[in-house]
């Protein structure tokens, strides 16, 4: 059986060390959530939502949303890694997979650093 909480600490100690810039808005035994300073386009009274880390009951999530905003970053995506994604911003796991995880959070350094740059929606 996987230790999903073990799966989850290190996914979160990954994003957070791919994206130190971004704001955490929610923290658990769940996940955690990380906003950025852009302001949503859709809510311009809320941060844009960066991505986080979520505890399902048969797998633990990454989402970053990054590869969602700008299709160059998505474009990118190994097809290992892209086997693992389920919608357009969301990679899930059921074990440690430590080149995968290498590439997420490559994935998740460039993403946090277009995320440090002008919104390209206006």
């Amino acid at each position: 059986m996987t230790d999903f909480a073990a799966l989850r600490d290190a996914l979160i100690l990954r994003l957070r060390r791919a994206a130190p810039g971004m704001r955490t808005v929610g923290e658990g035994e769940g996940g955690v959530s990380l906003t950025s300073d852009w302001r949503s386009p859709l809510k311009p009274d809320a941060p844009m939502w960066f991505g986080g880390v979520r505890v399902g009951k048969a797998y633990v999530s990454y989402h970053l949303m990054p590869v969602y905003t700008h299709p160059a970053l998505a474009a990118k995506i190994s097809p290992a890694l892209r086997r693992r994604m389920q919608g357009k911003s969301c990679f899930n796991f059921k074990a440690h997979d430590e080149a995968l995880f290498d590439e997420l959070e490559a994935l998740t350094r460039e993403g946090a650093a277009l995320y440090g740059q002008p919104y390209p929606g206006g």
